[in-house]
């Protein structure tokens, strides 16, 4: 049987809070960049209360870990110092203490939105219900697993000073591979169709598509996420007590990666509408000159009446239209607005032009 190795647990969680305070110190201002782009961009067409809600739900379950890991710290190390035999060694290693089974609490429930909220983003691009069966799925089994470890932990009072014991390390390995299978493959779902979307506008313009920028920003965020895990996973696994200090910086990692999504897709869009001229929305400079009589529009060199003509578009295009949000319904996340042109499948459509 294998030993548990690595760094004792006093110093593993002086590491942990201090890793832990600093990443929360970032979370905390892309909390206020978060807010901004939620609702003060977005005034005019109303505040995308779901997402500010997650915001705020993701920063007050951060909050309450950080602040449990500053009274753990402070007891283990002050307080109750030579309460057990090891000292603090011996106050760390018990993990049916309520305050580590409250964090572990606060852990799942934060995995379990930050997954959620990957899994909505694939409805969202994608439209449809069944794509995301697959991952609803995993997510029930990341959250059965996690309501297991917690139990478990608060249940381990045989052999409470040994995490990696069969009584809590099989739901808490299974509870780590459960959310790390469903954040990969959600995010490659994403991913996909953004790609695939991006790839057909490409090859119908000689442009590059918006869609790019958005799919590095979503490739980013679900790669720190995956790694973080990976990298928790394989410590649980060898039994090496570096995934405390790992798990500990997962809680603001989850907070900021979906922070960082709204931020840079925020900045990404604005510095794109800033840098494009305004659209007239006319491709020819002669057809701006017009006459207006009796109701009706002419022609300044040629007395003729103007008239619509019906265009049918039956391919994806980009429109330049600095009013219009391509990428709102991935960064907010809002299936009941219209589609962005740059998601929608290709379809019949008609537009009007002069």
């Amino acid at each position: 049987m294998v030993q548990p190795n690595g760094i004792p647990l006093d110093t593993a969680a002086i590491v942990s809070t201090v890793l832990e305070g600093i990443l929360y110190g970032f979370s905390l201002l892309m909390f206020i960049g978060t807010l901004w782009a939620l609702m003060h961009r977005r005034m005019n067409s109303g505040v995308n209360v779901r997402m500010v809600s997650v915001a705020c739900s993701l920063l007050i379950f951060s909050s309450a870990h950080m602040i449990i890991d500053i009274i753990r710290t402070e007891e283990g190390l002050v307080q109750q110092r030579n309460t057990f035999t090891d000292g603090p060694v011996g106050f760390f290693s018990d993990v049916a203490q309520w305050s580590f089974v409250y964090k572990n609490m606060l852990y799942m429930l934060q995995t379990l939105v930050g997954d959620g909220v990957v899994i909505y983003r694939c409805y969202v691009v994608w439209r449809s219900w069944w794509i995301i069966v697959i991952p609803a799925l995993m997510w029930c089994s990341v959250a059965t697993t996690g309501i297991g470890s917690v139990y478990s932990i608060s249940q381990a009072t045989t052999d409470a000073e040994n995490i990696f014991a069969p009584i809590t390390g099989p739901w808490i390995t299974a509870f780590l591979a459960a959310t790390l299978f469903t954040n990969v493959f959600s995010t490659s779902l994403l991913a996909y169709r953004i790609w695939a979307v991006g790839r057909r506008v490409s090859s119908a313009s000689s442009q590059s598509s918006v869609l790019w920028p958005v799919l590095r920003i979503i490739l980013d965020a679900g790669v720190v996420y995956s790694i973080s895990l990976l990298a928790a996973l394989l410590c649980f696994v060898t039994k090496n007590r570096g995934h405390y200090v790992l798990l500990d910086m997962i809680m603001p990692i989850i907070s900021l990666t979906f922070y960082m999504v709204i931020i840079r897709i925020t900045i990404s869009k604005s510095a794109s509408q800033g840098g494009a001229p305004p659209s007239s929305g006319f491709s020819n400079p002669l057809s701006m000159s017009r006459l207006t009589r009796g109701g009706r529009e002419y022609d300044d060199q040629h007395q003729y009446p103007l008239r619509k003509m019906e265009v049918h578009i039956t391919q994806l295009t980009e429109t330049g239209d600095p009013d219009f949000d391509k990428a709102d319904d991935i960064e907010v996340g809002s299936p009941g607005e219209s589609t962005p042109t740059a998601l929608k499948t290709p379809r019949r459509e008609s537009a009007y032009a002069v």
